[in-house]
């Protein structure tokens, strides 16, 4: 009977952390094709103002995608690798215990967004915030605690990431960020981010540590891979909805060894600043960038 009790107890403490995972994906997942299924359980739209109606013209609540959207969004993936290596490292609470904390986060603030009558900036930015906090510590699990390694962690956060960009396309018949102006959508929308943000953490962890290119030559890489979407999307006829997602899931990574490089040791290659001071110094600039930049809701052709 000892006998039996250890092997359950073991047996428990190895599947508990897959189930996690698994339970996290899923309720994304699931979230986003539940709400699609039953519109009637998210808020109806905003009312259009008559003037709109007959510039048929939706107003969405994702702001347009300007230069300082995606200087903004730098900032906040890299705030989101140092805060989450924070609680999960320097508060030694663990990766599975942190991706409980920020996953409660994320639904809670994703809970807001959807709800909002309008765009609001720093609700938006703060769900963006939550999914890179998120995705850094789920992206640790799965690559650290689970033993998947960064290669087999990046497999299922692809193969996520294209579910879902599957299940919105079947849903609604576009991926792109200009037609998010229903709740509908907007689930599709913050699950799609949630995946990419989690797959651009493991991809810079692996080009980082694996790759052997440090937390700089990383950086220089997804910096210079950057510049080729941007370059694709002012000289060719490229899918500006696939330009945009390839440069969504870039920036991740690129904040991911920046945010390293400001915290890690001098001796394995960084800055040395400290967890909570780099996470707090980067909250203030991302504040004065989101007051800086100015901050309207994307329009489109209803």
């Amino acid at each position: 009977m000892a006998v039996l009790r250890v092997l359950r107890t073991a047996s428990f403490r190895l599947a508990a952390p897959y189930a996690a995972v698994f339970a996290v994906s899923a309720c994304v997942l699931g979230a986003a094709v539940f709400f699609a299924a039953n519109p009637n359980h998210l808020p109806p739209p905003p009312q259009e103002h008559a003037m709109d109606q007959t510039l048929r013209q939706a107003i969405s609540k994702v702001p347009e995608v300007t230069l300082g959207f995606w200087i903004i969004k730098v900032i906040a993936t890299t705030l989101g690798e140092t805060g989450g290596d924070a609680v999960t490292m320097t508060l030694g609470l663990g990766y599975l215990v942190g991706t409980a904390i920020f996953a409660a986060l994320f639904v809670a603030a994703v809970a807001a967004q959807v709800m909002a009558r309008r765009f609001h900036p720093f609700l938006y930015w703060a769900v963006i915030a939550a999914t890179t906090t998120a995705g850094t510590t789920l992206a640790d699990f799965f690559d650290r605690s689970l033993g998947i390694g960064y290669v087999g962690g990046s497999s299922i956060l692809f193969a996520l990431l294209l579910a879902a960009l599957g299940l919105w396309h079947r849903a609604l018949g576009s991926v792109s960020v200009n037609t998010v102006t229903t709740p509908r959508a907007e689930m599709f929308y913050w699950a799609t981010i949630m995946f990419s943000q989690t797959l651009g953490t493991a991809l810079g962890d692996f080009l980082a540590d694996t790759g052997g290119l440090g937390y700089s030559g990383g950086a220089l890489v997804f910096g210079a891979a950057l510049a080729v979407v941007a370059g694709l999307y002012f000289y060719t006829s490229l899918s500006r909805t696939l330009l945009f997602w390839a440069a969504f899931i870039l920036t991740r990574p690129l904040g991911a060894t920046v945010g390293d490089f400001l915290d890690k040791p001098l001796a394995n290659g960084g800055l040395a600043m400290g967890r909570f001071t780099a996470s707090a110094v980067l909250l203030a600039v991302m504040v004065g960038l989101i007051l800086f930049f100015p901050q309207r809701a994307s329009r489109h052709p209803a």
